[in-house]
């Protein structure tokens, strides 16, 4: 059995607030996006992460050693994220999921939101989609609501797809917002097109994604980069913050 710990920094209120899991996953996408998050809402860290399954290694932000999985909050606009320098292997996603899913139900937040890549074969001159899944049917409302269309039929593995079953079995609401990425590259642009999702869905909050669409091409090199040096380091791979 997997031991997953919560080293708590700060207490906080985020009653109804909207939990997003930021696991990296394919384009990278969910850690670009909760990265911008973070950096762009000001979010503080509010907890930290903590197995004999992760990576050991303490990653260093402004002078300040940090877990490399995090959790960051903001009582006003009522979001958390769940942050992960890492890739999570298979056999952690089960216990990730269910660390995310016990910690929403106990702070009584209203659901968790999970931005994933999905890969595509679309030109690069073809515009790019974002599908989503809900767990539960105010789920599937809130995204008829904002007129985002619902994936009919597919796969979704790891942690996102063990938490929208177990969302679905605890009736706690759980949205996945899948954007069509290239195969094996980070995509920033995939996680622009989900945050504009995501800041339809949390009225709390109003943000800018254009610097985000400037910024690809240089944020996507980055990334690639840095993942590249850490491969031969540390399984899983390292996904370094970029926002401080």
């Amino acid at each position: 059995m997997v031991e997953i710990t919560i080293h708590k920094f700060k207490d906080m209120d985020v009653e109804g607030a909207t939990v997003v899991d930021g696991f990296p996953t394919v384009g990278l996408v969910s850690t670009i996006a909760a990265n911008y998050l973070i950096g762009k809402l000001k979010l503080d860290q509010i907890s930290a992460l903590d197995s004999p399954e992760f990576p050991s290694v303490s990653m260093v932000y402004a002078n300040k050693p940090k877990f490399p999985a995090r959790i960051y909050a903001d009582e006003e606009t009522k979001v958390v994220v769940f942050l992960s320098e890492f890739t999570p292997p298979p056999f952690l996603a089960r216990a990730l999921a269910k660390i995310v899913l016990d910690w929403s139900i106990k702070h009584k937040c209203r659901r968790i939101i999970i931005p994933e890549g999905i890969s595509t074969e679309k030109p690069e001159t073809e515009e790019l989609e974002v599908y989503g899944v809900g767990s539960s049917d105010r789920a599937r409302a809130d995204m008829k609501k904002y007129h985002i269309t619902q994936l009919e039929t597919g796969i979704i593995t790891g942690v996102a797809g063990v938490l929208l079953n177990e969302g679905r079995r605890t009736n706690f609401d759980v949205i996945s917002l899948l954007a069509e990425v290239k195969p094996g590259m980070p995509d920033a642009r995939a996680a622009a097109k989900i945050i504009e999702v995501i800041d339809k869905l949390i009225p709390s909050i109003k943000i800018d994604v254009e610097p985000l669409y400037k910024e690809a091409g240089r944020i996507e090199n980055y990334l690639r980069v840095l993942r590249e040096k850490s491969k031969p380091a540390a399984e899983p791979e390292l996904t370094p913050q970029m926002y401080g």
